[in-house]
């Protein structure tokens, strides 16, 4: 098997989006960084409610997917059509826009900490202009795996190989195969999996520091920085003197042109006018 080395680092960068939400920005924060199919990563973390309270109010959507996956705090999402669905401590929503939605992500707590993240998956052009759906994911839903240096693997999207047995998280059945692990490790272990060759791949640390790659060639990577792996079909990551936390993302490249304009991810200039025209006349979705 051929392990997966680090091969890019993206820093994160401090920014703001919707009301004003102070974030972290690594994939997205310019065209030329992404990790096909994702378009999008973003972090948020306070404790301060001036950084969160403005929330993210009615926007709009179109021609791709967006997984918020809460660590801490309580949003509401609602959406045009009357959806409604709580967001808390734990839990994930995985919106597909489709064609398109207009909706809102409001905090609905005055104090704490808040923290989590936003990652984008584009979808293929054959589902771009499929009806909007949504998969609230309630934080019993999500499998959570004990490894043998008591570290744990929160399985989201896709699945783990652990002692001969699979287990798959509760978001299957994605064109781009999407896999969304969350994992901590204490001080002085390794995990290693096995990813789909075809997939790219990229891990987050939140917290602490993590090595990636065999113990003869690995590189480090610190908190808040999106780690770009080469091609392989295992990863293999350890700590060090402290514990860590972090995301590992994989999924299938759909090799598509990309055009985007802020909400709206599609193929070609001309469909971007059109989701432009579609929003401005009310005929989005």
């Amino acid at each position: 098997m051929k392990t997966r080395i680090l091969q890019q680092i993206i820093p994160s960068i401090a920014t703001s989006d919707g009301g004003g939400v102070k974030l972290r920005r690594s994939l997205g924060q310019n065209q030329s960084l992404r990790v096909d199919p994702f378009l999008m990563l973003d972090e948020f973390s306070s404790n301060n409610a001036d950084d969160y309270i403005a929330g993210f109010p009615s926007h709009p959507h179109r021609g791709f997917e967006t997984v918020t996956y809460m660590l801490d705090g309580h949003m509401l999402h609602e959406d045009h059509l009357g959806n409604k669905g709580d967001l808390k401590s734990g839990g994930a929503q995985w919106m597909t826009a489709g064609r398109g939605i207009i909706h809102s992500e409001m905090p609905q707590q005055e104090s704490g900490r808040m923290r989590g993240f936003q990652l984008w998956i584009n979808l293929p052009a054959k589902e771009k202009m499929k009806p909007a759906r949504y998969q609230d994911i309630q934080p019993d839903e999500i499998p959570v795996l004990v490894l043998p240096d008591d570290g744990e693997v929160k399985v989201i999207a896709g699945y783990v190989e652990l002692d001969g047995a699979t287990v798959s998280g509760p978001i299957q059945g994605l064109t781009t195969q999407a896999v969304f692990l969350d994992m901590r490790l204490p001080a002085h272990s390794r995990f290693v999996q096995a990813i789909t060759k075809e997939h790219n791949a990229f891990v987050y640390p939140y917290e602490g520091q993590i090595e990636i790659g065999t113990a003869d060639q690995s590189r480090s990577l610190a908190s808040q920085m999106a780690g770009v792996l080469s091609g392989g079909d295992r990863i293999e990551i350890r700590t060090t003197e402290q514990p860590a936390a972090f995301l590992v993302l994989a999924g299938r490249p759909l090799r598509e042109p990309v055009e985007q304009y802020g909400p709206f991810v599609m193929n070609t200039r001309d469909e971007i006018d059109q989701a432009l025209s579609d929003y401005r006349n009310g005929q989005l979705v």
